[in-house]
């Protein structure tokens, strides 16, 4: 009766360690198919007093933003009436939409600095809602497209130099929202199916000390990847050979511990 009780608790100390080693092994499969969100920045924890010195560099982006706005906003209604492709026009809507609050914000954060801002595009930005005027249907549909993707590629990095730069906490938040509207419309742009990235400056190659100091994290990189993949190829099979020696146990524990039946039954008292 003892014998039965031991071999039982050891049959299910065993199914517990062999599930438990499973778990293990399926573990890195699991939580390989989940994709983490992408974390929005938390505009609440910078502040918005006007305190720090303010560059030049600073006020230029602003009056960057405020043009950016006195253009777009109209190409966006532009987008609207004259295409024809409910894309475009959904679009042209948002972009549009979106640049009369990031205007509300530039507008605010000069009125808290005095900072003076343009009250009309620029001759090239005229320039780009004449060509709009005059034309019609896929041209303007082009027109559109590439004219926005252009002008938001070139503001995209002067928004993270100053973000990054910038000793004035009222900029630093304009930057890092200006930011987040440049890469909805990017995106937006892009899903047009119709912008021409070859037509786009490519970036200047990187300089010869810049490539020689990255070149060691570089291979540090490959280095640890290497090694990763290599310690995966190693721990999975020695996972495998523990479970397999798991059940040898199993085995060898019920046929040690659990009572034979057929001894028992071969000596028998008759009486």
């Amino acid at each position: 009766m003892h014998a039965v009780e031991r071999g039982s608790r050891w049959r299910r100390l065993t199914g517990v360690a062999v599930a438990a080693l499973a778990s293990i092994l399926l573990q890195p499969h699991a939580a390989s198919a989940v994709e983490p969100g992408v974390p929005d920045p938390p505009n609440q924890l910078i502040t918005d007093t006007g305190e720090g010195d303010l560059s030049d560099a600073d006020k230029d982006f602003a009056t960057k933003v405020r043009l950016a706005g006195l253009w777009e906003i109209p190409a966006g209604q532009m987008a609207q009436q004259k295409s024809k492709d409910p894309r475009i026009q959904a679009i042209g809507k948002d972009i549009s939409a979106q640049h009369v609050i990031l205007d509300k914000m530039v507008r605010a954060a000069s009125r808290k600095l005095d900072i003076p801002l343009p009250d009309k595009p620029n001759a090239d930005q005229q320039k780009w809602l004449g060509e709009m005027r005059a034309a019609e249907g896929t041209d303007f549909d082009q027109i559109y497209i590439d004219r926005l993707r252009a002008a938001h590629g070139k503001i995209f990095p002067a928004i993270a130099t100053i973000r990054t730069s910038t000793r004035n906490d009222t900029i630093r938040k304009l930057a890092q929202r200006a930011n987040q509207f440049v890469m909805t419309h990017l995106t937006l742009l892009e899903s047009s199916g119709i912008v021409d990235f070859a037509a786009l400056p490519t970036a200047p190659p990187p300089a010869a000390a810049t490539s020689s100091a990255a070149a060691a994290p570089a291979a540090l990189s490959a280095s640890e990847s290497s090694s990763q993949s290599t310690s995966a190829l190693v721990s999975t099979p020695v996972l495998i050979a523990v479970v397999v020696a798991a059940f040898g146990i199993a085995a060898f524990a019920s046929r040690r511990f659990l009572p034979d039946t057929r001894r028992r039954r071969r000596y028998r008292s008759p009486f």
